[in-house]
């Protein structure tokens, strides 16, 4: 109509015709007593008929079409929502019994509690409402849901005005009785004015979902919005806010159950389209402080709808330990999602498993989705869950492993991330090794990739192997003894950190073969990495340095070198006079691998870490200092005295300073070899006997000590 449903018609007011006597007519022609809704037991308005009675008299004369009275008009968003099926009714006879279908009866019904919930409700209110429903009720070739539209429009427009209490709540009450029967229809209304984000409707939606009656239809039909619609579609960012406002009302959790995962994996869905993606412009980023909103991106928004379903559910825990270790943060990162997606799967396994079994079926269909961010969001859960026994004894262990393989042929390097991660988990599973001829060759050939995400899965998943009973360990000593040390020496911090632990975890493994005097792969892996960690103690990355300081302690422990006290000390304070100690004992241990330690050791005076140069500058004097002249070759000294050289010219002056002290350690062994010999006997007590030559003395370390003392509050020791 020209002047809105919720005004004024072409012709004026409606005068007479009022709620009271609409539904009067209405008892009227159903064959009730007619009356004051006023007097005697009201009807509950959230109280539906079976079915409608069939009107056996005609409507009063104040139910005739009038011609300021048109109907109102379906929006777009109205013909999206409305079911395809829905069919017009006859414009021939209208008023005739076998004409009205359970809808009009419906909508009756509506009438009725209206009339008995807004009678306080003010003149101007019921006249408005009045006319809505009289319209609804004489339309002709119209569909009913075309007339839900109208009438949620209009309590969108009425309910800020009326007075809280009584007038609010029947309002609301009004909007139940609707929802009860045309679920759908009152979603797709409500849907346009939840983006922007609107505060009348977030309370109606927060009214529907206090009503136990109708909040599973609701929650249902918001679910199917929000995943027919793909990424920041206005649908969909409509859709999950108005689940974060119903999700938010305590006991709207329980409706869900039927569709609890749908809905779960669903919100996951839309958090990382939203980081994929671009948010509207017209949403606001900032609401007024007396606004009790939601919060002001699309994302949060997101990430408290999913808060108050696990919450709601039970899964308090779940929330905290996600809060604990950043994983909503990672959630809504565009390049850490999937990583939130794995932390969240964790959780869950470890304190809310009770819906992990629907989740895991829910996600196998997912697995071939043709859409790339719905497949990757299933495929990290579907690998979290893996670490939950009883979750992956739904489907038989060979065809998770075939899956998983199958992934390490994908080209995507996310995709054989996640089946690495994978493939870890499922060694676990069984508490032993399992598979172990198809686990092996995958997981070694991971460590070649230029990945660092891979090679850390594939360095993760050896690690696990190793802690499980009957772990390979001669065999895995062999096959890393070639790619383990070189990833001692990757660009990458955190590659470096896990090759480490794992050699760490390798030792541990093999310390009573080692101690036995066996494990001879083992036990040239750790000489050939020896030099490798000692220096790394001294790494720029934190998680590096401490793996490698743990590392270090397990092989002290498993070849019973008693340096635990002095590789703590050279850890944490660097100190020269621990190292020397260190030295020393590893040339008397392993004399004929001081070349070979002195060639490692080289290698690092290029090091771009002013740290590292300054580390093998002073273990290079150490080790020359306690070495025998035999032991090392004339053509080793000149090439370290050379490069030891080029180095008192470097820019950092620790470097440059140890380097003039550590030339000299060299010039001299090579001036002991060119000596005299003497007689057999006094070279052989020269040969083993504490070096004649000065000892180097460095200045301290003018780079950060690595002290743990700062953790407790303590004063460092001077």
């Amino acid at each position: 109509m020209a002047g809105g449903v919720w005004g004024r018609g072409r012709d004026g007011p409606v005068g007479s015709l009022t709620l009271t006597a609409l539904a009067e007519g209405i008892r009227a022609n159903q064959g009730q007593p007619v009356g004051p809704s006023s007097t005697g037991p009201q009807a509950d308005p959230l109280e539906v008929r079976p079915e409608a009675e069939t009107y056996t008299h005609t409507l009063t004369p104040a139910f005739e079409a009038q011609p300021g009275n048109e109907v109102i008009a379906p929006t777009a968003g109205s013909e999206n929502c409305s079911p395809q099926d829905a069919q017009e009714p006859a414009p021939e006879r209208p008023y005739q019994a076998s004409q009205y279908s359970w809808e009009e009866g419906a909508l009756a019904d509506l009438a009725l509690c209206t009339a008995a919930c807004l009678e306080e409700a003010g003149y101007a209110g019921t006249q408005a409402t009045a006319l809505t429903l009289s319209s609804a009720l004489e339309a002709q070739g119209q569909r009913l849901e075309d007339q839900v539209h109208g009438l949620v429009r209009g309590l969108l427009a009425q309910v800020p005005s009326l007075a809280e209490g009584r007038p609010r709540r029947a309002a609301l009450r009004v909007l139940s009785a609707l929802a009860l029967e045309h679920a759908q229809d009152v979603v797709c209304a409500l849907l346009p004015s939840s983006l922007p984000p609107d505060r009348v409707a977030a309370e109606l939606w927060r009214s529907l979902s206090r009503n136990q009656r109708v909040n599973g239809q609701v929650l249902v039909q918001l679910l199917w919005a929000l995943k027919s619609a793909a990424g920041p579609e206005p649908e969909a960012l409509a859709a999950t806010r108005a689940l974060g406002e119903m999700l938010a009302v305590s006991g709207c959790v329980g409706a869900t159950r039927g569709f609890y995962p749908h809905l779960l994996l669903a919100l996951v869905t839309q958090l990382h389209e939203l980081a994929q993606g671009v948010h509207l412009p017209d949403s606001p980023k900032v609401w007024e402080p007396f606004h009790p909103g939601p919060p002001h991106s699309h994302a949060s928004c997101t990430v408290e709808a999913l808060k108050a379903l696990l919450t709601g559910d039970g899964g308090r825990m779940v929330v905290t330990v996600m809060e604990q270790v950043g994983g909503w943060r990672r959630l809504v990162g565009a390049h850490t999602h999937l990583e939130g997606v794995l932390l969240l799967a964790s959780a869950m396994v470890a304190h809310a498993d009770h819906h992990l079994r629907g989740l895991f079926a829910d996600l196998l269909p997912r697995l071939r989705s043709a859409n790339d961010l719905q497949r990757l969001t299933a495929m990290a859960f579907f690998t979290g869950l893996l670490q939950s026994r009883p979750t992956a004894r739904l489907l038989r262990e060979e065809v998770i492993l075939e899956r998983l393989r199958t992934w390490q042929g994908d080209p995507e390097p996310t995709v054989r991330w996640l089946g690495l991660l994978g493939l870890g988990h499922l060694a676990m599973n069984h508490g032993k090794i399992r598979h172990v001829n198809t686990l092996l060759p995958v997981l070694l050939r991971a460590l070649g990739e230029g990945d660092a995400r891979l090679v850390g899965a594939a360095l993760g998943a050896l690690r696990r192997l190793l802690l499980q009973p009957g772990a390979p360990v001669r065999v895995l000593s062999s096959e890393l003894r070639p790619r383990l040390p070189p990833l001692l020496d990757d660009a990458r911090d955190s590659v470096r950190a896990s090759a480490a632990g794992l050699l760490g975890t390798l030792v541990r493994r093999g310390q009573r073969g080692l101690r036995l005097g066996l494990r001879g792969p083992l036990r040239k892996l750790v000489l050939q990495s020896l030099v490798p960690l000692l220096l790394r103690l001294h790494d720029s990355s934190r998680d590096a340095a401490e793996s490698s300081e743990w590392t270090l302690a397990r092989c002290d422990q498993a070849l019973r070198w008693g340096l635990l006290e002095e590789m703590v000390t050279v850890a944490h304070y660097d100190s020269p006079e621990a190292l020397s100690r260190v030295c020393h004992r590893l040339v008397q241990r392993y004399p004929s691998h001081v070349k070979h330690f002195l060639s490692q050791t080289q290698g690092y005076l290029r090091s771009p870490q002013d740290t590292l140069r300054r580390a093998a500058t002073v273990l290079i004097g150490f080790l020359v200092y306690h070495a025998s002249p035999s032991g090392v070759s004339q053509d080793l000294l000149d090439s370290l005295f050379q490069d030891l050289g080029q180095l008192q010219g470097d820019p950092e002056s620790a470097v440059s300073a140890a380097a003039h002290v550590s030339a000299q350690q060299v010039a001299l062994l090579a001036r002991a070899q060119v000596q005299p010999r003497r007689s057999s006997l006094l070279g052989f007590i020269r040969h083993h006997s504490y070096p004649t030559r000065p000892h180097p003395l460095y200045d301290d370390s003018p780079f950060l000590r690595r002290s743990l003392a700062g953790r407790w509050n303590c004063p460092e020791p001077r």
